[in-house]
Order: C-alpha cells, then sequence, then structure tokens
C-alpha cells in the first residue's frame, strides 16, 4: 500500500515492478492511480503504525510514511477484521458481503483478493474437497477448508479473483476450482518466488543444460520477522520447504541429495540470508562445488510483485480468462499447472500472455 501510494505521487519509481517493464507495459493494465486497498486483517495494529516500524526496521523510507501519512489513513477505511461465525459457510458468506459492498463502495470493475497471510500446514484430504456441492454442504457443519481455502472459495462466489502468494492450499483444490469456473473467476499461485528459491531457478537449468550432474543441493535460511516466527512451527515449516525444493526436481529432472532448511532468528528483523551448497559432477565424474548466498528483504522483494500480480490477474479477469492462470508461473515457488520451472521460460510465457491481453 505504502509502495502504490509512493507510485501514485510520484515519490518513487517502479523499482522490481515486472509490469512496469517494456515487455508487459500496455493498455490493459490498471494505471496505479486505479488502485484501491481494502482487505481483511488478523491484527489490529493501524496502517500508519505499522508504516512506522517498517521505516524504523529499514524496509522502507521514513520519509515516505510522513509525506503519505493521508493516504495510508484512508487506506485504514477499507480494511476489516476477519470475521466471526459459527460455521465456515456463514464466514464464507460474510467475506462475500465484504468484497462486494468494498467494490460498491468504490465503484471497482474487478477485485482481486491476494492472499498474503502466514503458510499454514499441509492439509489432511476430505471427501468434500472433491467437488463443489459436497463443499457447500459440509461447510454448514463442519469445518472442512484452512483460512486460505475459505478466502478463495469466498472470493469466487462473490465473482472476484484469487492470488495466493503463499505455499498454502488457497485454490488449489477440485472443489473450488469447480467453483472459479462457475464463477468465471481467474486464479492464480503459489508461493511468490522472491530470494533463495528465485536464484534456484536461474541456475537449476543452467546445470541441466550443460548437462552437469548435481549430486547435492543444500540451503539455509534465516529470517526473522512475522514469517519468521511463523515458520518457527514444524508443519508450517515442512509446507514452505516443500514448496522451495520443487523448482529443483521439476528443471533438473531428478531430485538431487539435501534439502532446504528454515531457521528463526528474531533479530535480523524483516531481512532474510540464504546459503547454498551445490556438489556437481562433471566430465569423467570430476566433483566440483559452487556456493551462493542470498541476503535481501522480503518485504520489499515480494511487495512489487504483489502489485503486479494485481495488475495481471484484473486484467486476465477482464479479458473473460477464468480457471488457473499457469503464464503466471513466472512469479512463484510452486506455480499452477505444469509449465515450465526454468525462469527465463516463464518469463518467456509471461510475456505472450501479456501482449494477449493488451490485445
Amino acid at each position: 500500500m505504502v509502495g502504490a501510494a509512493a507510485l501514485r505521487a510520484r515519490l518513487a519509481g517502479p523499482v522490481g515492478c515486472v509490469t512496469e517493464l517494456p515487455e508487459l507495459r500496455g493498455p490493459a493494465l490498471s494505471a496505479w492511480s486505479e488502485l484501491v486497498f481494502g482487505g481483511h486483517d488478523v491484527v489490529a495494529l493501524p496502517v500508519a503504525k505499522k508504516a512506522e516500524a517498517l521505516a524504523a526496521a529499514g524496509v522502507i523510507p521514513s520519509r515516505l510514511v510522513s509525506a503519505l501519512a493521508a493516504e495510508l489513513v484512508e487506506a485504514e477505511q477499507h480494511l476489516r477484521p476477519l470475521p466471526a461465525a459459527t460455521t465456515q459457510a456463514e464466514v464464507a458468506r460474510l467475506l462475500g458481503a465484504d468484497l462486494e459492498d468494498f467494490r460498491e463502495r468504490n465503484r471497482l470493475d474487478r477485485v482481486v483478493v491476494v492472499n498474503v497471510a502466514t503458510t499454514e500446514p499441509i492439509i489432511t484430504p476430505h471427501p468434500a474437497h472433491q467437488d463443489l456441492a459436497g463443499l457447500d454442504a459440509a461447510l454448514a457443519r463442519e469445518h472442512v477448508l484452512p483460512p486460505s481455502a475459505l478466502a478463495a472459495y469466498a472470493s469466487f462466489r462473490a465473482g472476484c479473483s484469487f492470488v495466493d502468494f503463499t505455499p498454502s492450499t488457497g485454490a488449489r483444490l477440485p472443489a473450488l476450482a469447480e467453483a472459479a469456473a462457475q464463477h468465471q473467476s481467474p486464479y492464480a499461485g503459489n508461493d511468490g518466488k522472491t530470494g533463495e528459491t528465485l536464484v534456484k531457478s536461474v541456475l537449476a537449468p543452467m546445470f541441466a543444460v550443460r548437462h552437469l550432474q548435481v549430486t547435492s543441493w543444500s540451503g539455509l535460511n534465516v529470517l526473522g520477522g512475522g514469517d519468521g516466527a511463523n515458520l518457527a512451527d514444524p508443519a508450517a515449516n515442512a509446507a514452505k520447504v516443500a514448496s522451495k525444493q520443487r523448482v529443483l526436481g521439476d528443471a533438473l529432472g531428478y531430485e538431487p541429495e539435501g534439502t532446504s532448511r528454515i531457521d528463526y532468528v528474531a533479530e535480523i528483523g524483516d531481512f532474510k540470508t540464504a546459503w547454498d551448497l551445490i556438489t556437481f559432477q562433471g566430465f569423467l565424474g570430476t566433483a566440483m562445488r559452487m556456493e551462493f548466498t542470498w541476503h535481501g528483504c522480503d518485504s520489499a522483494l515480494a511487495a512489487p510483485l504483489v502489485l503486479d500480480l494485481a495488475r495481471l490477474t484484473a486484467a486476465a479477469h477482464h479479458a473473460g480468462r477464468s480457471g488457473p492462470l499457469p503464464e503466471l508461473g513466472f512469479f512463484f515457488k510452486d506455480p499452477l499447472g505444469d509449465g515450465p520451472s526454468a525462469l527465463a521460460e516463464q518469463w518467456a510465457e509471461l510475456v505472450t500472455f501479456t501482449k494477449a491481453l493488451h490485445g
């Protein structure tokens, strides 16, 4: 929200916003001035106070928080707490009513719901996940969906598109695919690709096309902030690690030894450091190794991608697309569909897709 307001006021340039590259820019994408932010939150901290905290942590410039104070107060008017109800069917109804009210009050053409909540554990399959009629019936009597999937369900019923920026379940259930088709809503995901996995999606294809055998690939991620605190939970950690590792098998065609590890260190706040060690074999079995270190701020890397995804998904909805959007795999660690895992190929697909949106 701070970034979009800064772009509107021309107080900052669109560094990190992929949709501002010449290959993607065009008339199908909403202007920064046309974006309105709202949502449901699980904390009561005002937006302006959160912005001040981000500035104190070095994530955003403090001058922007001061200059955009009025815009941040305005954004607060469009935020709601998560509704409480006895059944998930009622929660979904209340979520949907909020979305429809938000659209009508602001006279919006499209609403894109983006899940940026903390990572959920991997779910246990339930029979109600298989078809929409069964899901509709089950939601009235039991809790069968994790929060991310319930948000997707409510979004589709309200005629909104949905983007999951996390490795959570989101819309990845047969019943929700049916709901999206029924309401002609597009959706994208999963798990925004911002740091170590972004590097993996470039390096792994390099080893593959040079026909070098990767024998092991291990990574250690150290992070703080709310994301790090959530990932200290073993179940959430396992879901995140699975998402991070999937790109290697897809890009290499096999799974090398090793894994990713995520440790929480509160002291480093919103910044993250990742170390990766890769061992590989060359001609005649010569053993070699490669190491890299990634040090970055996940919030500052993710925020422009959230803006990009909102613009692209809204344009796809306007163009009549519904169902999964695998062409947006460029943005995700574990994208929907069976598209390429290599960043260069994903970029080519994204350019073709966006050019079609522009007509």
